[in-house]
């Protein structure tokens, strides 16, 4: 499977790609800003071009290897691909892009023309770096299995009041969640749930969209939804109306 990878800017992303067996990188194209919702729906559509969930981020750090603001706001955008179901990984990116500029120097382009493909040409070189070191191993890209939840100790969950539900897992593990939205699709109805805590499966930047179903015994199920389309349809509304909101 590929690995697409992205130079993150304050005004422009570069995007490159892997070939399929993870062996050479190569430029895709220089994504100008339109704000980070737009920036990370075009990352899941080339995601989707080139049939793979593989993110590798450049991650800038100081010359003494601690992180300042740029790196935050590369991280706030990692968590959003991350909401995509995105599998995210970091590389840091010291002196890349300092480094592809002077390679555009030295190959005589025009100030104007290096602007357009610097960060492509970088995200190129992190690429590169990252599969010369190795890349990223198969096992980590094991699909997740369906999860099923349900109330803690027989409780209801009141969609309206409750901002915190605890869920028990088929497992018997009790996993807490911030309740962020309730919303209806195509008939159905989901829960949008931020986890209180990280665990193995859930980071603290994920969004959770369960869908409600009914058990044998007529109980409510809160189940994780499998199918990619049905959960990007649920979180695009997801995000429409949390939009709308803070407007």
């Amino acid at each position: 499977m590929r690995v697409l990878c992205l130079d993150v800017g304050e005004k422009r992303i570069g995007v490159a790609v892997s070939d399929p067996l993870s062996i050479t990188a190569q430029g895709v194209e220089t994504i100008f800003t339109k704000g980070p919702e737009r920036d990370a729906l075009r990352v899941k559509q080339l995601c989707g071009e080139y049939l793979t969930d593989r993110v590798l981020v450049g991650l800038p750090r100081s010359m003494d290897g601690t992180e300042g603001f740029q790196a935050g706001r590369v991280r706030d955008f990692a968590g959003r691909l991350s909401l995509f179901n995105l599998n995210v990984r970091f590389q840091d990116e010291r002196l890349t892009t300092r480094s592809a500029t002077r390679a555009l120097i030295e190959g005589n382009m025009r100030r104007e023309k290096r602007k357009e493909v610097v960060d492509m040409l970088a995200a190129t070189l992190i690429l590169q770096t990252f599969l010369d070191a190795g890349g990223w191993p198969e096992e980590q890209y094991e699909q997740p299995r369906k999860k099923v939840f349900k109330m803690s100790d027989g409780k209801e969950f009141n969609m309206e009041q409750d901002d915190i539900v605890e869920l028990i897992d088929e497992n018997g593990k009790e996993v807490s969640f911030e309740h962020l939205m309730t919303l209806e699709h195509n008939g159905k109805t989901y829960v949008c749930l931020a986890p209180v805590e990280p665990d193995d499966e859930i980071g603290d930047d994920e969004l959770v969209i369960l869908r409600i179903d009914t058990d044998e015994s007529g109980n409510d199920a809160y189940v994780t939804i499998d199918d990619d389309e049905e959960l990007d349809d649920v979180f695009e509304k997801y995000l429409e109306i949390a939009e709308a909101d803070e407007e």
